[in-house]
């Protein structure tokens, strides 16, 4: 028997439709928003509480051993108003958990996923590094691990990014950004469970998602948030003369099996025919291993 998700009606002209679709992207669970019985674990950053003390980006870095010139959550920096009249305002970011993930629909080989309870995830032993994942995220949330990592067993050359600590939330513990927010900025939880906080603070309070007009429906919302620090243009236009030199230095150090990474303020020409020639002596190796596979494939 079909389900009530899927109940099919006769139309006035005679053709069948389908009332109630869910729609579903890529390998991943239906979205769950406001469904009975499921999870969705979400979080609500309220930007009248948050003092940029970054304990957040430190307690992930932490908690993940995040490289040098990435960011699992950052916290983005504005400068408002014309002195004396200024204001310092601050917004942290993170992968937003859509519940219709555009980066799970644009995986090549089903390395990212939605798990059930609203996560997305990544499964490492599948990711190729093709960053198409990084150029379908409209949040610019995934990044790609450098070759070399201080630990090595921690995974490298491939794409990374929040999983708002899926393994602290199975254990009954919040994320570790949540937990380090000295001024209580990040709530977390299901927001299917109308008896918990976060869904009693989205109903009660005014907030808004990054990028709506998508229909991502992310799972990160802001109370208080800024357009113009939602606006990507305008973010990256306004960046600190600090940030550009941390990734500066991180593209100058980052050695992987992909090349394109500009460092600005320097000739790009250089730097697009040193990246050409870095992938042309990577050829004739993927070469051989392609050989030897269909060898294996057809003779042995």
């Amino acid at each position: 028997m079909a389900s009530d998700n899927n109940k099919k009606s006769s139309s006035e002209n005679g053709k069948t439709e389908t009332k109630n679709h869910r729609r579903t992207y890529g390998i991943q669970t239906p979205g769950t928003k406001g469904i009975a019985g499921t999870k969705r674990y979400a979080m609500v950053v309220d930007l009248r509480k948050c003092i940029g003390c970054m304990s957040c980006v430190v307690a992930c870095k932490s908690e993940f051993g995040v490289p040098l010139g990435v960011w699992r959550t950052w916290v983005k920096v504005s400068d408002k108003g014309t002195y004396p009249n200024t204001k310092r305002m601050f917004m942290p970011r993170l992968c937003n958990h859509c519940d219709y993930p555009v980066c799970v629909r644009n995986c090549p080989t089903q390395a990212t996923f939605k798990h059930k309870d609203g996560f997305v995830l990544q499964r490492y032993n599948r990711c190729i590094g093709c960053r198409t994942c990084i150029v379908a995220c409209p949040y610019n949330a995934r990044h790609i691990l450098p070759a070399k990592r201080s630990d090595k067993n921690l995974p490298y050359e491939v794409v990374d990014k929040c999983t708002f600590c899926f393994h602290r939330v199975k254990k009954g513990l919040v994320p570790a950004c949540v937990q380090a927010c000295v001024g209580g900025a990040r709530i977390f939880g299901d927001l299917n469970d109308p008896k918990s906080e976060i869904a009693r603070i989205v109903a009660g309070e005014t907030v808004t998602v990054l990028k709506p007009e998508l229909g991502t429906q992310p799972s990160v919302f802001y109370i208080g948030a800024d357009w113009e620090m939602m606006d990507e243009t305008h973010s990256y236009n306004n960046r600190t003369v600090q940030l550009k030199q941390e990734f500066n230095d991180f593209k100058r150090n980052h050695v992987v099996d992909g090349y394109g990474d500009i460092v600005e303020g320097e000739s790009t020409m250089r730097q697009v025919g040193k990246n050409m020639g870095d992938f042309l002596n990577s050829i004739p190796h993927k070469a051989s291993e392609v050989v030897k596979a269909f060898k294996k494939l057809l003779f042995e």
